[in-house]
């Protein structure tokens, strides 16, 4: 029966998942079994869960911003700190109307923010960039559940691809490795998330320095640029940012949590 299992979250999370059941529905069904196959498929479910493999990889999907994104081992668990990144696109775009944008997300894993924003902002057409072919895959697989595929473009890139230049975007995401080397191996997170999407260099800084600095050189023209950040990180992507964009208006937003969480740069024009 259903209440002979654990009452955690997260095996109530696992029982729904593999009986097509709610997390309702089990709760006032404690009478309920599961067949041999369901038996068989949590059993495994459970073995991957006590070594360790984090829930949302054994289940497949995962919530973001109302949104449920397939993912794999091959692209980062979303996140709700990184709505913060979402909810602040949206306001600089109601404060500036107009029939159709241009986004560029560099570094997009999963798909999460050109999904969301493409569902969110029906006259965007999305170009989405990411050095690992599996999450382009994961990202394209995403776009197409919600019929998104004709208007996100995605590109194999180390960052910007290398045909970009000279070109005009009207919102400029990214949410890059941003966790300092050192201190990423001093995380629980290390090993059970790809170190690709996580590891920053040792200052936790390099990707966001080299876009920021090949955004300058090819002359791109973007009205905003959101950055997710470390928490320690605010004032040097402040310096970093006034280096390549002197004019520029640079805020770092602190997320619930009270923690510098996304940095904001945009012309005071804009």
């Amino acid at each position: 029966m259903i209440n002979q299992y654990p009452r955690t979250l997260e095996w109530q999370v696992l029982l729904a998942h593999i009986s097509g059941r709610s997390r309702t529905w089990l709760l006032s069904h404690p009478e309920a079994q599961l067949t041999p196959e369901q038996e068989t498929a949590l059993a495994a479910a459970a073995s991957q869960l006590n070594a360790g493999v984090p829930l949302p990889y054994i289940l497949g999907h995962w919530e973001f911003y109302g949104l449920d994104f397939l993912i794999s081992p091959e692209v980062l668990i979303p996140r709700p700190e990184t709505e913060l990144l979402v909810d602040t696109a949206l306001a600089w775009l109601r404060s500036r109307p107009q029939p159709s944008y241009r986004f560029l997300d560099v570094g997009t894993g999963s798909g999460i923010l050109p999904v969301t924003l493409a569902t969110l902002v029906p006259g965007a057409e999305l170009l989405a960039t990411d050095i690992s072919p599996a999450a382009l895959a994961i990202a394209r697989r995403n776009a197409e559940k919600y019929g998104l595929d004709t208007r996100i473009s995605f590109l194999e890139a180390d960052l910007l691809p290398e045909t970009l230049a000279h070109g005009s975007w009207d919102i400029l995401t990214a949410n890059l490795p941003y966790i300092p080397s050192a201190t990423l191996r001093e995380l629980p997170i290390f090993g059970r998330e790809p170190t690709l999407a996580l590891d920053g260099g040792p200052d936790g800084l390099e990707l966001i320095r080299r876009l920021l600095a090949d955004i300058t050189a090819r002359k791109l023209a973007v009205g905003l640029i959101l950055l997710e950040i470390e928490t320690r990180q605010g004032p040097a992507l402040q310096s970093l940012a006034r280096e390549q964009f002197p004019t520029a208006v640079i805020e770092i937003k602190k997320d619930l949590a009270g923690h510098d969480r996304l940095a904001v740069i945009f012309s005071p024009d804009a």
